[in-house]
């Protein structure tokens, strides 16, 4: 009976798409609440807040449907680990974004899926194919061109990319723990234990908000859990091969949030760079022979969000879904989401 209620949802991608899209959209909603709330508050603050609004949206539902049981029993070690990476890959990401435009952050964390390969090869020891070799060239090729070492290169920057380098390291943290672990209770898990986490730096950068920012930080948070249930819901309806170029909707929505709202104009290196890195994740779409069409992909993360953004982490570590997944689907986990949430 699950498996026809299953397929049955799969049955309808369309409305995977329209769900996953939105979920995409609404990412850098949150990466621009950030970014504005930067100049009066510290991005240190700024993330504990994020945690701790998603965490009080999330708690109560994963309450109600699991009568008390909200976290996962399993593997508590690899939970804790993957959400020390999402923690970091996350703040550093917020510290980045106050420094520099919203695409170009965005583009150097987007690397973090692809340097995530590497790391499978070399811890998962799993095989380097010709694809993802391509993949890894284009990828750290785009990096380069983002950071411009013939001239200056902006310490955000370096931030946006050590984001995306966490954020490999929590999808190949994410491979064990998520594979028989609910989505929903990971989610709460990373959300109260990544508030904790991060409740020292917001201490030592206190500001207690003003009432005309108390609504963006609200809005932060709840964003930031919304986009993780609509991707989460997309995933029933849709492939993951289906739904992973969607997530570039996240680089045109930065894109568009950074002109409109503070005046960024993505400059030449920046706009060559994210497509070489969009380039190498696409490479990774393309199926492998013999795989069975009629079951669902693998995402290369768990719900998130994030990535780095990163992220309340996923999400996007982003924050933060990634575009990469059977291709890279031994070093991705099964689950459901963006890992920047």
């Amino acid at each position: 009976m699950a498996t026809t209620v299953e397929s049955e949802a799969r049955a309808r991608p369309t409305l995977g798409i329209v769900l996953m899209a939105a979920a995409m959209l609404s990412i850098p909603l949150v990466d621009g609440i950030a970014k504005y709330l930067s100049a009066d508050y510290s991005p240190l603050f700024i993330a504990w807040a994020r945690y701790a609004v998603a965490s009080a949206v999330v708690l109560p539902v994963a309450a109600i449907r699991y009568k008390g049981e909200i976290f996962p029993a399993e593997r508590r070690a690899s939970h804790m680990l993957r959400t020390v990476f999402l923690v970091t890959g996350m703040t550093l990401y917020f510290l980045s974004i106050a420094t520099v435009p919203l695409a170009t952050a965005v583009s150097a964390y987007f690397v973090g899926p692809v340097i995530a390969v590497a790391l499978a090869a070399m811890v998962l020891k799993e095989r380097l194919t010709q694809r993802k070799l391509a993949s890894l060239a284009l990828g750290f090729t785009g990096a380069i061109v983002i950071l411009r070492p013939g001239g200056d290169i902006e310490p955000g920057i370096l931030l946006a990319l050590g984001a995306g380098l966490t954020f490999a390291l929590y999808l190949i943290a994410t491979r064990q723990a998520s594979l028989v672990s609910d989505p929903v209770k990971t989610l709460a898990f990373q959300c109260v234990v990544g508030m904790v986490l991060l409740t020292p730096q917001a201490i030592l950068t206190w500001a207690t908000p003003a009432w005309d920012a108390v609504m963006f930080f609200l809005a932060l948070g709840a964003l930031s859990a919304f986009s993780h249930v609509l991707s989460i819901a997309a995933f029933r309806f849709a492939e993951a091969s289906t739904l992973s170029p969607l997530v570039y909707l996240e680089l045109l929505g930065s894109t568009a949030i950074g002109y409109l709202v503070f005046k960024d104009i993505p400059q030449g290196s920046t706009i060559a760079g994210a497509i070489l890195i969009v380039a190498a994740g696409l490479i990774l779409l393309k199926r492998p022979s013999g795989v069975d069409q009629s079951r669902p992909g693998k995402m290369l993360m768990q719900q998130d969000n994030v990535g780095p953004r990163r992220d309340p982490g996923g999400g996007r570590l982003r924050r933060r879904l990634a575009p990469w997944s059977s291709a890279t689907a031994s070093a991705a986990p099964r689950g459901r989401g963006r890992g920047r949430p």
